[in-house]
């Protein structure tokens, strides 16, 4: 087990100088802890950093950030944890709990603060997240950007004893060998005594969300509810080729009004696609099939019949115009761009230039700080760059395979993704 030995058997002093960690107590400055060398993980590893836990110990207000990579799908896995290990349940921890972000603090068993999102963080990809903790509550980031709010508030200062401080690992008098094991990179873990601004946030994110991938994902993870917008052509409807399977937004519906639990079984999703539509048409009857429903969220996937008529800076200048009419409705609803699929050229050599259909509405989401679903990619990559006929139905719309794939693109992107879950998990045949 690589470092094992190092991780282990070196003393905590001998820890902190061979693997970076440090510490330091000026105020208001840069972080009082930070532990900077990347650590592997294999599961029953861990990083001791109890030497450097006197420096937390008094903190009632501060921010926790951690840079990581998951290799696997644990129940558990702590990122991050201060804990006193004489005593049962009484812990300061940021961990990841079914791939979702937890932070928890417990005094001897009693729950001072434990907050969960309903986004996911385990998917091999490296994410950088972070709690913030002050008098007017407390935050959940993911890539710089908040995805959880709560006025509950509690931090290091809230539990009464803590002398062990790790990371990959809890202890406690339960568990003196450690539970809830990380498998994975962790890059960087670093504390501060201060709440750090927006700005500083995705300054410490090696790659920062988008902006609205965080306003999509603190939706996901409100109790408040929100009204979803799938517009777009046939593809969207759903019509006919889905063969009496669930097409791609009945599919997201289902993710999210049930598999999300309550209370997102109050958020509505609502199909506008109609069969046929183009970037032009989507244009003119924005109000009717956007504007009418107040939503949160619009999701745009258009551009499967462009090449009729439409050359592609038409069609650049219409998914412009879309995006900034979803901006400019109440409350600057989030819009989504997703990508038209690949369609059989043989079948369709009339659309053999719906690549570059695709590209476009790839830089509209870049110049737009949009974000960009790319369906077109997707299907190519998985399928060694050929069209998988097998997703099509006649050639162009997705059949019932096909939409299963295209929402599964999507719930992935939007962090949503959960290998136990039946949408997740379903097989076409």
């Amino acid at each position: 087990m690589r470092r094992r030995s190092m991780l282990l058997a070196a003393g905590a002093a001998a820890l902190s100088t061979q693997l970076g960690g440090r510490a330091s107590a000026a105020a208001g400055s840069g972080p009082v802890l930070d532990h900077d060398t990347p650590v592997d993980l294999d599961g029953s590893e861990y990083v001791d950093l109890s030497n450097q836990v006197g420096v937390l110990a008094p903190l009632t207000t501060g921010t926790i950030v951690v840079t990581f990579r998951t290799t696997s799908h644990n129940e558990a896995m702590t990122l991050f944890s201060a804990s006193d290990p004489t005593a049962p349940s009484s812990n300061v921890t940021l961990n990841l709990s079914g791939g979702a972000l937890q932070f928890s603090v417990r005094e001897k068993g009693s729950v001072l603060i434990n907050v969960m999102t309903r986004t996911r963080y385990d998917d091999g990809l490296r994410h950088t997240v972070a709690v913030t903790v002050n008098a007017s509550g407390t935050e959940l980031h993911a890539g710089g950007r908040v995805v959880y709010a709560t006025a509950r508030q509690a931090f290091f200062g809230s539990v009464s004893r803590l002398t062990a401080l790790a990371l990959g690992r809890n202890t406690d008098s339960d568990h003196p060998g450690g539970e809830w094991f990380c498998t994975g990179t962790v890059e960087r873990a670093a504390v501060w005594d201060r709440v750090l601004t927006g700005t500083e946030l995705v300054a410490q994110c090696p790659r920062p969300d988008l902006a609205d991938l965080g306003r999509i994902s603190t939706i996901l993870n409100s109790d408040t509810p929100a009204t979803w917008v799938l517009t777009g052509d046939s593809i969207t409807h759903g019509a006919l080729h889905t063969n009496g399977w669930r097409s791609y937004p009945e599919h997201w519906t289902e993710r999210v009004r049930w598999e999300l639990g309550k209370p997102k079984n109050r958020d509505f999703v609502i199909d506008s696609g109609v069969s046929g539509a183009t970037s032009a048409e989507l244009v003119a009857r924005f109000g009717e099939r956007v504007t009418a429903f107040s939503p949160q969220v619009v999701s745009i996937m258009i551009g499967t019949i462009a090449t009729s008529g439409l050359g592609p800076e038409t069609y650049r200048a219409n998914l412009v115009s879309l995006v900034r009419s979803v901006r400019a409705l109440p409350g600057s609803p989030v819009p989504v761009l997703q990508a038209p699929n690949p369609v059989d050229p043989a079948k369709w050599p009339g659309r053999v230039g719906l690549a570059r259909y695709a590209q476009v509405m790839g830089e509209v989401a870049v110049q737009q700080d949009a974000v960009f679903v790319d369906h077109y990619k997707d299907w190519l990559d998985g399928n060694g760059g050929q069209v998988p006929l097998s997703l099509l139905g006649d050639g162009l719309h997705p059949n019932e395979r096909g939409h299963h794939r295209v929402v599964l693109k999507m719930i992935k992107d939007l962090r949503i993704f959960d290998a136990g879950s039946r949408v997740c998990s379903l097989h076409v045949p």
